[in-house]
Formats: structure tokens, sequence, C-alpha cells
């Protein structure tokens, strides 16, 4: 999409984000689904959503390892979705690069991102998994508090480059550890919070990430971004649990 932009502008953008989601429908209708293993941790009785999502939120909390990963994992988007996505487009007007210019940058990150996911599809099992999530959380939360003293283009593009490679592969490791290390019958209650947190708490940052830099400028702001970051990857380093926690073989 950012490459879009920066080549062929806002309906080049467009127009491959709808081939894309046209190709994702025969994919997803191509999903076969299969029936899940009988789980003890399963809830009995049947029930509403919100008696399902409450059991959900009861069974993160008493995990030693899901409780403290939800946590990270909303400190992550938290830090995250504002200033690369609001902040973004109000740094890249601050500097003049423009539409174009703010196309390259996500261009960037959408490149790290993906270096990452093929890395992992190559490399497969990755040892040491919680303190992989750890050493890349916080190395991008720097520079998440870079990106807004970038000089010039070329160099806010590296470091988009830097941060979507570390985003993208603290991110996939989360998201594997939180389905193995779910009970399989209480996967779905798991992923609804995880999903409530990412796209419906986290996008709240948007408007406040902009208000504050209405007030007090990108730099200030992409810096406290960077912090909450930060402290999702301290949590990971002093939370047992998520420090040791390892991938199925």
């Amino acid at each position: 999409g950012g490459l879009g932009v920066a080549l062929g502008g806002a309906a080049a953008a467009f127009t491959l984000a709808g081939v894309l989601i046209a190709v994702s429908v025969p994919l997803l209708v191509s999903v076969r689904m299969r029936e899940l293993p009988p789980d003890d941790t399963a809830t009995a009785e049947g029930g509403t959503a919100w008696r399902d999502l409450r059991d959900g939120l009861r069974y993160i909390r008493r995990h030693r390892v899901l409780g403290p990963l939800m946590l990270v994992i909303a400190l992550g988007d938290l830090g995250f979705v504002g200033p690369l996505n609001i902040g973004l487009t109000l740094l890249a007007d601050e500097r003049g690069w423009g539409a174009s210019g703010m196309g390259w940058v996500l261009a960037g990150f959408g490149a790290g991102a993906g270096t990452a996911a093929l890395l992992l599809t190559v490399r497969g099992r990755v040892p040491h998994a919680g303190y992989v999530v750890a050493g890349a959380l916080v190395p991008g939360a720097v520079a998440i508090g870079a990106l807004a003293q970038a000089p010039a283009l070329p160099v806010a593009v590296g470091t988009a480059l830097l941060i979507g490679l570390l985003a993208g592969l603290s991110g996939a490791l989360c998201g594997a550890l939180l389905q193995t290390q779910s009970a399989p019958a209480l996967l779905g209650r798991v992923t609804a919070v995880s999903g409530i947190v990412s796209l419906g708490i986290a996008p709240l940052s948007m408007p406040l990430s902009a208000a504050a830099i209405g007030l007090w400028g990108t730099g200030p702001v992409f810096a406290v971004s960077a912090v909450v970051c930060g402290l999702g990857g301290v949590v990971a380093l002093c939370a047992p649990g998520v420090r040791r926690a390892e991938l199925p073989k």
C-alpha cells in the first residue's frame, strides 16, 4: 500500500488493496475446518457471549504466560498504533515529505515486516521465544522514538524498515505463543480478548496521539510512544512465564 502511494498515488494504492482483497476470498473459501479435541478446561454449560468473554478473561488472568503476554501485546499496540498511523501522517506533513514520502516510509515498514515473516517461515521454530519477543520490543521501541528525529526521508525509510523487522518478529511470536499456550477449547475466547485489545482499545491511541502532537509536537509524542512499547519488552523480561516461554517442537 505504501509503495502504491509512493509510485502511483491514492488510485494505485486503492486498486492494489482491492486486488489483494479479491485474491483473499478464494483463499478463505479453500480453508477447511476440523473438529477440536475435547478439553477439560472448557465450560461445560452453554452461555452467552458475555459469559464466554468473562470465562476467557478469567482463564487469561490465571494463566502464567497468557496474562502477562496479553499485557505485553497491549503495551506494544498502544505505543505502536498511534505514531505509525496518525503520527506518521503528521510527521510527513511537518517535514514536507508529502503523501509520496509517507508512502515510502510505510513501504519500508512493510518490507521489514514482510522480511521478518519470511525469516520466521524459513527458520521455523524459534528457541527462547519469550526472550526474542523482549529482545525485539526494546530496540524496536528505540527505533520508534528515533523515527521522529530522522533528518531526511531516506533515514526515515531505513528506520521504518528496522521498526517493521523488529515489530514483525515480536508480533508474530506473540501471536504464536498466544495460540500455542491456550487450551484448544478456549482459543477462540483468548483470541477474542486479544482482538479487543488490538482492534478495539489500541486504535483509541490515534486521536490521542493527534491531539498530543497538536500540543507538543511529533518528537515528544513519539518518545512517549517508544517508552510505552519499551515497557512491553520490560514486562516480557520481568514475567517469568513469558521470559521462559517456548514454542512447541
